[in-house]
């Protein structure tokens, strides 16, 4: 259904995704293997999850927000077809036929195995005539999603189109070194979303003047504690630094699969299918926000602010090529935060989760409000953000979600 539809504020069982749905028990494990198994049969959410993630992790050259939007197109189109077949072979079909025409409608290089994972899931489930139509009816499920996302501006062309800075001037964003690259991502902002109307409702306030004391404590500890050679910083908080230097969708990826490994299998579909719909409109806020504030960052405002200026200071992971107000790591955590917890509840033993930034780290989350924490401390031990981007980001990422979900009516998108 279009993402326009005005949707009735659910009741606590709906936003549990359906009678008999609950809190999910979790399980532990980050994104390893490829289909996980109850006994010797083969859970077909998560083999399907792998697929999807297998596919969009050897994508070279789109944005997170492209990939997300794979993603959730596909996965909206398993829920839609889950959601209306009969019986248990059928309903695994249905997954497997929406997912595969996604994916391979969006990444075509990818079709010989997409169509080698689609054949195993059906060899496995046998050649039953209501199998076959589950398949075609998951099928038509994702082309209806793909015709009804045609033309949302998330493609690379209108999310990266051409940006000319501002002249150069006390706290507004400028290219940053090392590269001096040219900014990117400039038209996500203008994005159409999933589950929200309006993004300028959901645009947060200015950040803080220059001359505030909260702009002077911020920028005071991205200095210290940011730095490259930085001696305030512990090896801990060097380690969380480094591991949320990947991208917000890779790291939750691990996250959400251990949020889907047990329970109803429409309530499992339709938990990949809200959380990617919500943290893109998340996305979308967040570039909305960067482009209209232009908010300069820490390496500008060190090296070439009137606040004590060090021209040779640097920071620990380089600086991504946008404005820095909000943070878009945080804004992404705030929005995962809400729907992991509304619709899986808190984890039923801790996630360990690995990054391909710091292959040497693994960080253990008992809680997912725990992740949003790291995820607003990393950025600033970073270097490239100031604290309280990062704070307001976490709180523009809950309420995009939390409206998104209030918003929902229970059915599939």
């Amino acid at each position: 259904m279009p993402s326009a539809r005005p949707y009735p504020r659910p009741t606590r069982r709906t936003l549990l995704i359906g009678a008999g749905a609950g809190a999910a028990a979790l399980a532990g494990p980050g994104l390893t293997g490829v289909a996980a198994a109850r006994g010797s049969q083969v859970d077909t959410v998560l083999e399907w999850y792998d697929v999807t993630a297998a596919t969009i992790g050897v994508i070279t050259g789109p944005l997170q927000v492209n990939s997300s939007r794979t993603w959730a197109i596909g996965w909206i189109a398993a829920w839609r077809a889950v959601a209306r077949a009969g019986g248990a072979a059928p309903a695994d079909a249905a997954l497997a036929g929406a997912v595969h025409e996604a994916l391979t409608t969006l990444v075509p290089a990818r079709t010989a195995d997409l169509d080698a994972a689609l054949a195993a899931t059906l060899d496995r489930l046998g050649p039953a005539a209501a199998v076959r139509a589950a398949v075609a009816s998951g099928r038509d499920a994702a082309r209806d999603v793909l015709a009804e996302r045609a033309g949302d501006g998330l493609d690379l062309a209108s999310v990266n189109r051409p940006f000319t800075p501002p002249a150069s001037a006390p706290g507004v964003w400028q290219p940053t070194p090392p590269g001096f690259a040219a900014a990117v991502q400039a038209g996500q902002g203008d994005g159409r979303p999933f589950l929200i109307d309006a993004v300028r409702a959901y645009l947060p306030g200015p950040p803080p003047a220059l001359d505030s004391a909260r702009y002077a404590r911020d920028l005071a500890e991205s200095r210290a504690v940011g730095a490259v050679e930085s001696s305030r910083r512990t090896d801990r908080q060097t380690d969380v630094a480094r591991f949320w230097a990947q991208t917000s969708l890779n790291g939750y990826t691990g996250a959400l699969r251990a949020a889907v490994t047990s329970g109803a299998r429409v309530r499992r579909v339709a938990l990949v299918a809200l959380f990617h719909a919500a943290t893109i409109d998340a996305q979308i806020v967040t570039y909305a926000a960067k482009y209209r504030d232009l908010r300069w960052r820490p390496v500008t405002a060190i090296r070439t602010g009137v606040i004590a200026p060090d021209p040779a200071w640097t920071p620990l992971i380089t600086t991504p090529a946008h404005p820095e107000y909000p943070s878009g790591h945080t804004t992404y955590a705030g929005a995962a935060e809400v729907v992991l917890r509304a619709l899986a509840g808190r984890p039923a033993r801790p996630v360990a989760l690995t990054s391909p930034t710091a292959t040497d780290v693994t960080l253990t989350y008992a809680d997912w409000r725990e992740l949003t924490r790291d995820n607003i401390d990393a950025r600033v031990w970073s270097g490239i953000h100031f604290r309280h981007t990062d704070e307001v980001g976490a709180a523009v990422g809950r309420r995009v979600a939390a409206s998104g979900l209030a918003r929902w009516d229970g059915r599939p998108l």
